[in-house]
């Protein structure tokens, strides 16, 4: 394997890592305190102590189990073009991490209407 394939392969399981390690952390509560800075941050999250260990927890989850799956398909997939050319291993890193990128944000849709559905529009749980 070329310097560029075991760099592409590293940045192709960077972000199936990070939504482990950062869906293990939010699955605990995420951040204590409601804050502008860091942690899972919609305006429905933002409501209260209650919106916002929920939308953490839940969030966390879905990117913790997402990442476990992600992290040996994306493995997997790249290396049936590690022995290919430059071009072919740089597109292969490249769909791989735009697909990653999209399961990424799907937690976005996903936690807004666990957080609607649990939650009426003052933050109260329902």
């Amino acid at each position: 394997m070329t310097g560029f394939g075991i760099f592409m392969l590293i940045m192709c399981l960077v972000i199936p890592v990070s939504m482990i390690g950062v869906g293990r952390f939010y699955m605990k509560g995420g951040p204590r305190q409601i804050n502008g800075i860091c942690g899972y941050r919609t305006t429905r999250s933002m409501k209260n102590q209650n919106t916002w260990e929920f939308a953490h927890r839940y969030s966390g989850k879905i990117w913790f189990f997402s990442g476990l799956a992600m992290l040996p398909i994306s493995a997997v997939i790249f290396l049936v073009f590690v022995k290919g050319s430059t071009s072919a291993i740089g597109n292969a890193g490249l769909v791989i991490i735009i697909v990653q990128m999209a399961v990424m944000i799907c937690v976005i849709p996903a936690t807004e209407a666990a957080l609607k559905r649990n939650f009426d529009d003052e933050g109260r749980r329902r």
